[in-house]
């Protein structure tokens, strides 16, 4: 497998970089207007360093002029809930994972890749519909249809909990402290949001990061 990896920076794409690093020729992130953009960029850039893995960074601002999301710069409130919460489809960005698997496999294509990584989980799956199942399997026949190369998407996590992938970031030893994840886009994690909330459960125990609350 000659894989590109879709890195965000944060705890599961950065497992899944460790995971799959000697297979990986390239890391590549997108910067699209999120109040989280500048941490996790940070963040992607450092452990690709560590290393030494080739990073892209691509700009997608469009996205943070046109789209509707919380998670967006100007976007409104962070909704402090549990994913569960119907408050919670505010931080959808829509067809954000549409967009970015299409660029990512265009560029695997132009750089002789055969494969496309994303770490999305079971836990995306109630709230982000661009997260579940059905749509990466039909995401990887399109690619493989559109590529002359029949490029696959490979989601390796998606059935697996993000407890499930904290462990095995544990196991390999995944600095959990180089990564970010926090909505709000401060350089401390707010501790309150969501996904600081799923990540203080997935990380309990060997959880090394510092929180606002």
């Amino acid at each position: 497998m000659k894989a590109l990896l879709v890195y965000s920076g944060g705890m599961d794409s950065t497992t899944l970089l460790y995971k799959y690093k000697d297979e990986i020729a390239l890391a590549l992130s997108f910067t699209y207007g999120a109040k989280q953009d500048e941490q996790q960029t940070r963040c992607a850039e450092a452990n690709c360093k560590a290393l030494g893995i080739s990073h892209l960074v691509i700009p997608l601002d469009f996205i943070g002029k046109y789209f509707k999301s919380s998670i967006l710069v100007g976007g409104g409130d962070i909704p402090h809930d549990d994913y569960d919460s119907d408050n919670m489809k505010s931080t959808v960005v829509p067809f954000r994972n549409g967009i970015m698997l299409s660029v990512a496999a265009g560029i695997a294509e132009s750089r002789g890749l055969d494969t496309v990584l994303i770490a999305n989980h079971s836990g995306d799956h109630s709230i982000y519909p661009d997260c579940r199942p059905a749509f990466i399997q039909a995401m990887d026949a399109a690619v493989s249809s559109g590529t002359y190369e029949g490029i696959r998407i490979l989601s390796p996590f998606c059935n697996i909990s993000k407890r499930e992938i904290a462990l095995i970031g544990k196991e390999i030893g995944v600095p959990f402290g180089q990564t970010y994840s926090c909505y709000e886009g401060g350089e401390i994690h707010c501790g309150e949001c969501a996904t600081c909330r799923e990540r203080k459960e997935a990380l309990a125990g060997f959880d090394p990061t510092k929180y606002l609350k």
